[in-house]
């Protein structure tokens, strides 16, 4: 008898891992279906999605029930990283036609999402279940708030496989954007990303340091530091 149970025990647990395992793939594969469709040159296409939300709103049923932990950190990053940018566009959405996410009260602070079995906020995503866990700078150049002075967003999924290789891109993408970090003869005025989470970049090393190892055209380590004003204006097509 007992060697009956512990086999329903063990198909059981092999059964509801193959399960975890196929929601999870389902989620990459339909996210990445859906920055393909939605998402062209950084901007996101809310007017459509306004007509017809059913493809993100069957996107955040997924997300709400996806089982993910940090022992398999790559899979947990990955499904982070896109729940976020998918719950900014849903927020947006939400009260569209907007002008900024600013335009809504408390978008990032107090507005919750329902995903992953708990009931969190944008800035929960970042700080708690990323930033808290990981020393990652490169997250702030692939978490996009919904603003023109994001990082932009891609048309396709991060996918645990993928993930080094667009936190990498994404972030040498942003660290030789002229309009992003803007050199000048004595200056350098950076986005302020880097002066509200200057802990993260600075870590035995200065701003420019960090930048320089994405830069393909170095910055002098003697230019003053600088910060440019967000821009706040709707990331829509």
């Amino acid at each position: 008898m007992k060697s009956l149970f512990f086999s329903i025990f063990l198909l059981s647990f092999v059964y509801n891992g193959c399960l975890t395992a196929q929601v999870s793939s389902s989620f990459f594969d339909e996210a990445d279906a859906f920055f393909g469709t939605y998402v062209t040159n950084g901007k996101v296409d809310y007017a459509s999605l306004s007509k017809n939300s059913e493809p993100l709103d069957r996107l955040l049923a997924l997300a709400k029930t996806s089982t993910v932990t940090t022992e398999d950190p790559k899979n947990y990053q990955a499904f982070w990283i896109n729940t976020y940018n998918l719950a900014v566009i849903k927020g947006v959405l939400e009260a569209y036609p907007i002008a900024s996410p600013l335009d809504v009260s408390g978008f990032f602070e107090t507005k919750k999402y329902e995903l992953a079995g708990s009931s969190i906020t944008l800035n929960d995503i970042e700080n708690k279940k990323l930033r808290a866990k990981f020393h990652e700078p490169r997250f702030h150049f692939v978490l996009v708030c919904g603003a023109e002075g994001c990082p932009p967003i891609i048309p396709e999924a991060y996918r645990p496989a993928t993930l080094e290789t667009l936190l990498q891109q994404q972030t040498v993408k942003a660290l030789n954007n002229d309009s992003f970090i803007k050199v000048k003869q004595s200056t350098v005025a950076l986005s302020e990303i880097f002066k509200w989470y200057k802990e993260d970049f600075v870590k035995g090393q200065t701003e420019i340091e960090f930048i320089n190892k994405f830069r393909r055209e170095k910055i002098p380590t003697n230019l003053k530091v600088s910060y440019y004003s967000y821009n706040w204006n709707l990331n829509g097509k």
